[in-house]
């Protein structure tokens, strides 16, 4: 005889459980935004959801995006052309209430310094290490939504 009373279900962590998470990748150079595409990965890691990237080639459709809302986190090329992501960091950080994170991508380690400048929430030097990334991106994002918790809480 089968008793139903006797089976017990265990809560089991599922990717579904987490929503997706957008990211806005901008670089005038596709194998930039490329590049920090496969060192994030779908899934920086367990206790997040998994990242749909956006990717833009120009200023226009950043600022499109990030004023049209819906994007978790913004990773700007400090080299692209002809204005570098540093410059557009510190715009849309003044520029447009309840701005992304944004994370700058850079070239040279002695150019950190201009992260402050920019308003950076983090930085990334190339080549981009994809633990260093993922951890990076993983850490600016539960940020975010701590401080979006106590907010709103």
């Amino acid at each position: 005889m089968f008793r139903s009373a006797a089976l017990q279900f265990l809560p089991v962590s599922s990717p579904v459980a987490h929503p997706t998470l957008t990211v806005l990748v901008f670089s005038h150079r596709p194998e930039v935004r490329e590049a920090v595409v496969m060192a994030i990965g779908r899934r920086p890691a367990p206790d997040l959801g998994r990242v749909r990237f956006v990717e833009a080639g120009g200023i226009a459709e950043v600022l499109a995006a990030v004023d049209a809302g819906g994007v978790d986190l913004a990773i700007l090329d400090g080299e692209a052309q002809p204005t570098g992501g540093m410059g557009l960091s510190r715009q849309l950080k003044n520029e447009i209430d309840d701005c992304p994170p944004i994370i700058v991508t850079l070239r040279r380690r002695d150019d950190r310094w201009l992260a402050t400048w920019s308003q950076a929430d983090a930085v990334l030097v190339h080549p981009l290490d994809p633990l260093t990334a993922a951890e990076t991106v993983a850490d600016v994002l539960r940020r975010s939504a701590a401080l979006d918790t106590a907010i709103r809480g």
